[in-house]
């Protein structure tokens, strides 16, 4: 017996007791200079390293008294989820971050001394700063997992001497620049670097990917051709870019490609009608590109085994109505469109030319330039004076601008800026326009009140229709300071928000008794969406499909506010009585959080509701309440649609969560009887369970759980092409039926 106990002793793996002394130490080491995370806590002298349980937050694996996998996750929000993400510029140390003492220099040159680290993971930790060269040291590294910090700066392209390398995972940081060649590392299989500033160009990469991330990054060029020779390609996600040119229609034939996300781009052109589709392919997604014409047959459909998203593109597949003409595609093709090969070639064939040319004339440019700038340094004062007068956003509103501010104001992505098209260009108007457009403010044409002053309906010198807003300036303010809001105003411009398109900005020192803002906004002719859901005669033209189409527009309108422009913008309180719609039914969202409200006396912008306009300012720069408060209004609105009863308070909202939860979760009949009657037998099942699903997670009582408004608007999406596949029929329940 005790002989059987010596045998079974040689051949147990060692114990974490022997681990060496120094790799102890370093894990120590480690606790405190991650501030000691809630993962590494309890460690004491005794503690047993390799032989402690995996969990969710912790794993140590240990080899020959070496640790070969150090796994920690914390609970540092990621910098995803805070909108707008900030950059090394703008980033400072917070809650969410390691305080200002941590270094990253010190806490890699203390991490690499475990030179037998195959896995390295370190996740929602709150790292910041820039990832240091020396991370090159771990030759044994196949993992390497930093997603979800806030590491910033370009990736090292010492990463690439990481020879053993399988899986490199940067996602959700702010590293910005170019990715270095990844194509040298032999064995790499996973890349996923989505979530961060990277760009303008593609990386080039290995053919023997099995997975490529690059999702929400400021990638813009085209795809390249080689990646129809990714064979072993999975998942390929290079979604809301700025990709542009044509889909490589070999793509979809890969004989391992199973998903594939290019949405939120500049793809352009039509796919060949004989495109051919890989059986393993089981989901796509090309919405909110430039696509234009007939989808390949194998992708044209959903069907039990793939699922396909194409909407806003111009295609004429499918409800048109989830489509733009084919002039928007065509302009907003003709405006992105990427430099040809051949124009590559001739820039690359002058360039030494052009060199040699200007070295030979610097030296005459910089005399010249010298006297120039005397002379016009003189000039440009009588000219600034001479130009004040001119209607333009860009002579008036930009007077004292900062830099920053200017770039901030003009950060609108290709994809976000597609809404705006068929809007009039914005206009500075002056006092003798207003007056004519409202016919001196005639009381005939007074359709609002409040404690700002009044709302007008105004004829526009074109004969549309248009509102004026006058908001009473508070005295403390300059026109610079206008004039820099003003800009920003200017670029809040989507088809689905009431956008504003103009202004008129008069001055104390111009009127000391009489200053005034006039905001020129759309004029909305088709009443609010409260009003067709409360009246039994609109409320017929409002079917599933129709309020599905809403319902994505606001969300779109929503996350424009969100990520479409610098700072951006939250708490705009939705409410159905907010959203206006026009002849074609589209959902344009009125009394969103315009950033003037702190300039305005009383917080007038908000028809004199102090409650609401002090809710938007303390939101108006914080992603991190406003955010979810915004998704979790959205879900009472998508409430209001699937019941068609008005949600007048609080513990109303949640009685009909509460039996949407115990629908869903019960059967298909009992969610039945809880769909608005006028609807019931215009959907499909599969379309209204995904957004019954979508609506109680926006309400979820903690924000923390709320999704994303990109998470929300996929699968509304998801929901109206699983609606455009149905057809009704009086056959049984089933998951693409109605009721």
């Amino acid at each position: 017996m005790a002989r059987s106990f010596f045998i079974i002793l040689l051949v147990l793996p060692i114990s974490s007791g022997q681990l060496l002394s120094s790799e102890r130490r370093i894990l120590f080491r480690l606790q405190q200079v991650l501030e000691f995370p809630p993962a590494l806590q309890g460690w004491t002298n005794w503690t047993n390293f390799c032989g402690l349980t995996p969990s969710s937050s912790l794993t140590i694996v240990c080899s020959d008294n070496h640790i070969t996998e150090l796994t920690v996750i914390g609970n540092k929000t990621s910098s995803s989820l805070i909108s707008p993400k900030p950059n090394k510029q703008s980033f400072k140390v917070s809650e969410q971050t390691l305080s200002e003492k941590f270094s990253t220099d010190t806490f890699f040159t203390t991490l690499t001394k475990l030179s037998s680290l195959k896995v390295l993971s370190l996740v929602s930790l709150g790292l910041w700063g820039s990832l240091p060269p020396k991370i090159n040291r771990l030759q044994s590294l196949q993992v390497l997992n930093l997603s979800s910090n806030f590491i910033y700066g370009e990736v090292p392209p010492e990463v690439v001497r990481l020879m053993n390398l399988r899986s490199l995972v940067l996602a959700d940081n702010m590293f910005n620049g170019l990715v270095p060649d990844l194509s040298p590392l032999p064995v790499l299989e996973e890349v996923n670097v989505g979530g961060n500033f990277l760009g303008p160009r593609l990386p080039t990469l290995g053919n023997k990917l099995v997975s490529v991330v690059l999702k929400n990054n400021t990638f813009r060029s085209e795809l390249p051709l080689e990646l129809g020779k990714f064979v072993l390609l999975h998942r390929l996600d290079v979604s809301y870019n700025d990709i542009l040119g044509r889909i490589p229609s070999a793509l979809f034939s890969l004989p391992s490609l199973e998903y594939i996300n290019l949405a939120g781009n500049g793809l352009m052109g039509a796919l060949p009608t004989n495109t051919s589709c890989s059986s393993a392919l089981k989901f796509v997604d090309l919405s909110d590109n430039l696509l234009v014409g007939d989808l390949p047959s194998c992708i044209r459909y959903n069907s039990s085994t793939r699922a396909v998203l194409y909407t806003w593109n111009c295609l004429s597949t499918g409800d048109l109505k989830y489509q733009h003409p084919n002039s928007f595609c065509h302009e907003k093709a003709l405006a992105v469109k990427p430099p040809t090969q051949e124009q590559n070639k001739r820039s690359s064939s002058k360039a030494g030319l052009l060199i040699g040319t200007v070295g030979a004339v610097l030296g005459g440019l910089m005399v010249l330039c010298l006297i120039a700038f005397i002379v016009f340094r003189k000039m440009g004062a009588r000219e600034t004076e001479n130009n004040t007068s001119k209607n333009s956003v860009a002579d008036k509103s930009l007077i004292g601008l900062s830099p920053k501010l200017v770039t901030d104001a003009r950060n609108v992505s290709s994809a976000m800026m597609f809404g705006a098209l068929g809007l009039p260009q914005y206009h500075v108007f002056s006092l003798e326009e207003i007056e004519e457009a409202t016919n001196n403010f005639d009381s005939s044409n007074l359709i609002g009140e409040g404690s700002h002053g009044q709302i007008y309906k105004a004829w526009l010198t074109d004969g549309s229709a248009a509102v004026v807003k006058c908001l009473k300036l508070k005295q403390k303010h300059s026109s610079q300071t206008l004039g820099r809001h003003m800009e920003v105003l200017s670029k809040l411009r989507h088809q689905h928000l009431v956008s504003v398109l103009g202004h008129t900005l008069i001055t104390h020192q111009e009127h000391p008794n009489a200053a005034n803002t006039f905001l020129v906004l759309e004029y909305v002719s088709n009443g609010t969406l409260q009003s067709h859901l409360t009246d039994p005669r609109k409320r017929e033209a409002l079917k599933w499909p129709e309020r599905m189409a809403v319902t994505i527009g606001v969300a779109r309108g929503l996350q424009f506010l969100h990520s479409g422009v610098t700072p951006g913008l939250f708490g705009n309180n939705l409410k159905t009585e907010n959203i206006l719609l026009d002849e074609n039914l589209k959902a344009k969202i009125s009394n969103y959080n315009i950033p003037l409200s702190s300039m305005v006396e009383s917080e007038s912008l908000y028809n004199g509701d102090e409650a609401t306009a002090n809710r938007h300012n303390s939101n108006m720069h914080s992603a991190e309440d406003g955010a979810p408060q915004d998704v979790y209004q959205l879900g009472s609105i998508l409430l209001e649609l699937i019941t068609g009863k008005q949600i007048t308070s609080q513990s109303q909202l949640d009685v009909h969560r509460i039996q949407l939860e115990q629908g869903l979760a019960d059967s298909p009949s009992q969610l039945h009887e809880l769909v608005d009657a006028s609807i019931r037998n215009t959907l499909a099942y599969e379309s209204l369970r995904t957004t019954v699903q979508v609506t109680i997670n926006c309400l979820s009582k903690d924000p923390s759980q709320r999704p994303s408004i990109e998470d929300v608007l996929w699968n509304l999406q998801y929901s109206v092409q699983v609606q455009e596949g149905w057809m009704p029929s009086g056959d049984s329940f089933s998951a693409n039926r109605s009721f």
